[in-house]
């Protein structure tokens, strides 16, 4: 991979990285969402928010570095690539929902939709077919010191979500109250 993408590969592990860092936050919003509604405590409905909305910050903010590892690494845009337009709609799609639950305010509706959310996504990605994108690049590739740096990039990414998600879970007057 390396080889093929030269000195372009850094943006390709970072964008990689930012996707796999959004994924598994949207899972973590899923699964606070689960607990919430089975135990009944608002503390996991609102780890299920934060954790929502910061997965779609990481989602949002990888289109561009989308954008620009394809601009690098295929000579342009294309736009038509149906990962590409499978997050552009999760994001307008995400970016709704999450302002509607906003405004809801009703913390069992937002782990359930939260839970929604990510089961759609999942389903989507599974069944979406690649033109240009490769599928699972860092996982089919038999170098493990790639593997090893891009787990790094992915960990790191995921601290910061941490942080994001935790300023979330403190701005939730809900949350704080006691």
């Amino acid at each position: 991979m390396e080889q093929s993408l030269g000195k372009h590969v850094r943006i390709v592990y970072l964008h990689g990285a930012w996707v796999w860092a959004s994924l598994v936050t949207f899972f973590l919003s899923a699964v606070c969402g689960g607990i919430g509604l089975l135990t009944h405590r608002k503390s996991f409905h609102c780890w299920s928010s934060a954790f929502g909305r910061t997965g779609l910050l990481l989602w949002i903010t990888y289109l561009p570095l989308s954008l620009w590892a394809m601009q690098l690494n295929w000579n342009g845009l294309f736009l038509a690539e149906p990962r590409w337009r499978l997050a552009l709609v999760f994001a307008i799609g995400g970016v709704m929902l999450q302002i509607g639950l906003g405004l809801a305010n009703k913390p069992k509706l937002t782990s359930l939709l939260n839970i929604l959310y990510f089961i759609v996504l999942i389903i989507a990605i599974q069944n979406t077919s690649n033109v240009l994108h490769p599928a699972s690049p860092i996982l089919n590739i038999d170098a493990w010191r790639i593997q090893l740096f891009f787990t790094g990039l992915v960990i790191l990414t995921l601290i910061a979500a941490w942080q994001i998600a935790r300023w979330w879970y403190r701005r939730e007057q809900y949350c704080t109250a006691q």
